[in-house]
């Protein structure tokens, strides 16, 4: 009758990047047939203190698998706490009943799941060849978004990084070179970090742009990672008009995708959304259609991946032992 508690070491030790990337595909494949149920994401804003509290939800109906994530972005917490910016609690619970299976620390899932979402959209809609990679951010999500692109680009072998935080930076060229074994370069412009990449990995949450459209080359892929609230927005507006953009939920990403400021200016609408992610996995709607095109997913995070993440995570602790059976309704 208890639920097992996983901790994040517990999470670092089973979480790696391939189970990851083919559950979350199949999160995808699920949830673009029809087969899901997600309400969309819930905020409170702690506006005294600059943060805020998500709640996602979500039900994979074929899979059986239901989940609860509550996240915050706290933007100060390293420099006022020594926490991190994003801290998040994951409840799996059993459809059967309605009881927990399992309470887990979410914050590494949530980087992980992230990484691997790009992973899947990369798959679809990158050139098979693509060699070279352009990071802009070089925060922890900057290193999951790699872990994937490893995992999927067979042919990766260069990364560009920039980062305004030059010992952010090369920190992230050293650790992530050497654990990849791939040339990790850090760049002083985002210009030079974009112009050539197969592939540009955006994660900063600017409400300034930072990438022009006219450094992007045709036949990119493009990762927006780092927009997650109104009014932050990672690109020009040029982008837009290059670009064949696929989102991974309509509803978040105009609410606070790197889409939303486009959308809020009428710059875009949705009839220049060229599909959600789900669509194309499940094969409804085709990914890259030619070596030229400009490609642009724009990731919000979608709580069937974390749903997906954390029943990959309790299976995966059950068969390990790992965790603490707890009980709280013991009376």
């Amino acid at each position: 009758m208890g639920f097992l508690l996983l901790q994040e070491r517990d999470l670092k030790e089973i979480l790696t990047m391939d189970k990851v990337i083919e559950a979350v595909e199949k999160g995808f494949r699920e949830e673009g047939n029809g087969r899901s149920q997600m309400p969309s994401k819930s905020y409170l804003y702690y506006g005294r203190h600059n943060g805020d509290l998500r709640c996602m939800p979500s039900y994979l109906e074929e899979s059986d698998i239901s989940a609860v994530k509550v996240v915050n972005v706290h933007p100060e917490n390293q420099c006022k706490y020594g926490l991190p910016t994003v801290m998040a609690t994951v409840l799996l619970v059993d459809t059967h009943n309605g009881m927990l299976k399992s309470v887990m620390g979410g914050t590494w899932l949530t980087a992980m799941r992230t990484g691997a979402a790009s992973g899947v959209a990369t798959k679809y809609l990158a050139r098979k060849n693509s060699s070279v990679v352009g990071m802009v951010g070089a925060g922890v999500q900057a290193r999951t978004q790699l872990m994937a692109l490893k995992e999927v680009l067979p042919e990766l072998e260069r990364v560009r990084v920039n980062d305004l935080r030059k010992d952010t930076m090369n920190t992230f060229a050293e650790v992530m070179g050497s654990i990849l074994d791939l040339d990790v370069i850090p760049v002083e412009s985002v210009k030079d970090t974009v112009r050539g990449a197969d592939v540009v990995v955006a994660t900063v949450p600017t409400r300034e742009p930072l990438i022009r459209g006219e450094w992007i080359d045709d036949g990119t892929h493009i990762l927006g990672i780092g927009a997650d609230a109104p009014g932050k927005e990672e690109f020009f507006p040029d982008i837009w008009s290059r670009a064949k953009v696929v989102v991974d939920d309509w509803k978040q990403a105009s609410h606070s995708g790197d889409i939303n400021v486009a959308i809020s200016q009428g710059l875009i609408t949705r009839r220049d959304i060229w599909a959600e992610l789900g669509e194309i996995v499940a094969g409804k709607k085709e990914g890259r259609t030619s070596e030229e095109e400009v490609t642009l997913f724009d990731s919000t995070g979608i709580a069937v991946e974390d749903a997906v993440t954390a029943d990959l995570a309790y299976r995966e602790a059950v068969g390990r032992g790992l965790g603490k059976e707890l009980d709280i309704w013991i009376p």
